[in-house]
């Protein structure tokens, strides 16, 4: 039976992450740099300022205000 090119390239990638060594410690040292990124630092860093509106057209409202002001 004649594999498909999607099948081999899913192969290849399994294969070669199942024998790494080294490489498993580096994905982990990304996966953590990337959680910290994109969960703690959005947590202090980026407040939710739309959070406190509760209808869309209010939402709509705050953010044309602030563009507005802002390029002012």
């Amino acid at each position: 039976m004649k594999k498909t090119i999607l099948h081999r390239v899913i192969r290849f990638y399994f294969e070669g992450f199942k024998n790494m060594t080294i490489g498993k410690t580096l994905w982990l040292i990304i996966l953590v740099k990337l959680f910290i990124m994109f969960v703690v630092l959005k947590i202090f860093f980026f407040p939710s300022y739309l959070g406190k509106f509760d209808s869309p057209a209010e939402k709509q409202e705050y953010v044309l205000h602030e563009l507005i002001q802002r390029a002012k």
